[in-house]
Formats: structure tokens, C-alpha cells, sequence
């Protein structure tokens, strides 16, 4: 072999290795970035640590403020509120202002009961409570009658108690029947009497004056509940 044949031979070898040499210089680079992100994952995991912790600080927070009271806080005040404006003090002021508006019970200085005879039914007073005050009271379940001296009122009629007390406004009347003395005869210990006077349960006592010649009144003697209307006040 020549010797320029030698050299070119020679040549050709050290360009072949420089070649190769390049080839892997760039493999290994491509390698290298290939990995970096693994390599480098450091730096996201430090960054995905901090949101995470951050979370468990913001989870943390939250139960130190459960524990602290401060979320239990929020529900007790919307307790509190609720407990306090809504039902005891709405409660008790709707209470108050039921009772406030409730008509009071009437006396004998805001009431004025006439006594009237009728005919029809036989031995039968008609007693009319008229409301001569400002106000709506409510009248007593029933008139307790006392007649003269007697020592006790007389019985009420129970078949006519109405479903709730008679409430009288201003210039209206409630009225009361009184069954006197029985038809038949069969009445006792009867007498004359021009005297009655009805109580009030305030404890005033209205005097109301009978008609002329007085009444006659026996043991069959019975009142019935306040009523609304005269019909049903003389319909027993």
C-alpha cells in the first residue's frame, strides 16, 4: 500500500470515530433532557407541597376554629338569634300584646241591668246588662241573682251555657232569663220580694230595681248563662 493510500485510510478512521464520537455526545444529551424532568421533579413537588400544605393549613385552621369555637361560634349566634328574637321574645311580646288587647272583665260602674216582666213564658224576668262605658267588657258566666234576704243564689241552668263568656261592646247589652217560680204549683217556701242585686267578679255590686209590686219567687227559682240575643236568654 502506497503511502497516500495509508494516509487517507488513516483519515477516514479518525473521521469515523469523530463521527461516532458526536453520535453519542447527542445521545446522551437526549438522555439527559429525556430525564430532567424526573430529575427536576424536586422543584414541582416543592411547589405542590406548599398548596398541599397550605390545604392542611387551611384545614387545620378550620379545625382550630371548631375547636376554638369559631365555627360553632357562627352556628350559636344563628341559635342565639333564633332562640331569642324569634321564639321567647317574639313569643312573649305576641303574648303581651294578646293580653293587652283582651276585653276586661265588666263592673257594676260600666253596667247597668234592668229588669224587665215578661209574658211569655209564664213567671219568667228578662235581665238586660247594657255596657254604658267606653270599652268592651266581658259580663260573669251568670247572673247570681240574689233575690231580697236570701242567703244563696240560685241555680243556673246548665242546658244553656253558651260555648264562650258574652262580651258586651260599648252600647250593646248581653241579657240573662230568671225562672221565678214554678207553673204548677209545686214550688216552695215562696215569697214576695222587690230587691235584687246581681255581684260582678271585681267584687262591684250593680242594685237593680224590679218591676212595680215586686216579684214572687219559690224554690223552682233558676237563672240561665248570659246569652246574646233575648231568644236565647228566654228560651228556657
Amino acid at each position: 500500500m502506497s503511502a497516500r493510500t495509508t494516509r487517507r485510510t488513516r483519515l477516514f478512521a479518525a473521521t469515523t470515530v469523530a463521527l461516532a464520537a458526536l453520535a453519542l455526545t447527542a445521545c446522551e444529551g437526549d438522555g439527559s433532557d429525556t430525564g430532567a424532568p424526573a430529575g427536576s421533579s424536586s422543584v414541582p413537588a416543592g411547589d405542590q407541597a406548599k398548596p398541599s400544605t397550605g390545604g392542611s393549613e387551611s384545614d387545620g385552621g378550620k379545625g382550630t376554629d371548631a375547636a376554638n369555637g369559631s365555627t360553632g361560634g357562627g352556628a350559636a349566634t344563628s341559635t342565639g338569634s333564633s332562640d331569642t328574637g324569634a321564639s321567647d321574645t317574639g313569643a312573649s311580646d305576641t303574648d303581651g300584646q294578646d293580653d293587652g288587647n283582651m276585653p276586661g272583665k265588666c263592673s257594676a260602674s260600666d253596667v247597668k241591668i234592668t229588669a224587665t216582666k215578661v209574658s211569655r213564658p209564664l213567671n219568667h224576668l228578662l235581665l238586660t246588662a247594657t255596657n254604658t262605658g267606653s270599652k268592651t267588657c266581658m259580663l260573669p258566666p251568670y247572673p247570681a241573682a240574689r233575690f231580697g234576704e236570701a242567703q244563696s243564689v240560685p241555680p243556673v241552668a246548665e242546658a244553656t251555657k253558651p260555648q264562650s263568656l258574652t262580651g258586651v261592646e260599648p252600647g250593646k247589652s248581653g241579657y240573662a232569663g230568671v225562672l221565678l217560680s214554678s207553673g204548677d204549683g209545686s214550688g216552695e217556701n215562696g215569697y214576695e220580694t222587690n230587691t235584687l242585686t246581681i255581684p260582678f267578679e271585681d267584687g262591684s255590686i250593680a242594685t237593680v230595681s224590679l218591676p212595680s209590686g215586686g216579684v214572687y219567687v219559690d224554690t223552682a227559682l233558676t237563672v240561665t248563662y248570659w246569652q246574646t240575643s233575648m231568644d236565647g236568654a228566654l228560651g228556657y
